[in-house]
């Protein structure tokens, strides 16, 4: 991996596209977690060349997509309906489990 310095330097940065080592970083996550999730099309890079890049806006878009599917499940979880707005009960596991 990168020197920490010159890591901590290119994070400070306001770069347009980071490597999928610096979106780990940032995103406080595995760099195995970034390439699953560029793979799954969670995240979707950008191609320079032979270089894969992950801009910035992507980045805040996935973690916009994990707040809001957050707070739709849990208003659904509220109102005790599933995501199509059916009615039904609602399941929790025992504690310990």
């Amino acid at each position: 991996m990168a020197d920490p310095q010159v890591l901590r330097d290119v994070l400070s940065d306001d770069a347009l596209l980071v490597t999928p080592e610096e979106a780990a970083a940032l995103l406080r996550v595995g760099r195995t977690t970034v390439y699953a999730l560029m793979k799954a099309g969670d995240l979707r890079p950008v191609h320079i060349g032979r270089s894969c890049r992950l801009p910035r806006s992507e980045l805040n878009r996935y973690i916009d997509s994990l707040t809001s599917s957050r707070s739709e499940q849990t208003q659904h979880l509220q109102l005790g309906t599933d995501q199509n707005g059916a009615r039904g009960s609602v399941h929790t596991l025992p504690s310990g489990h």
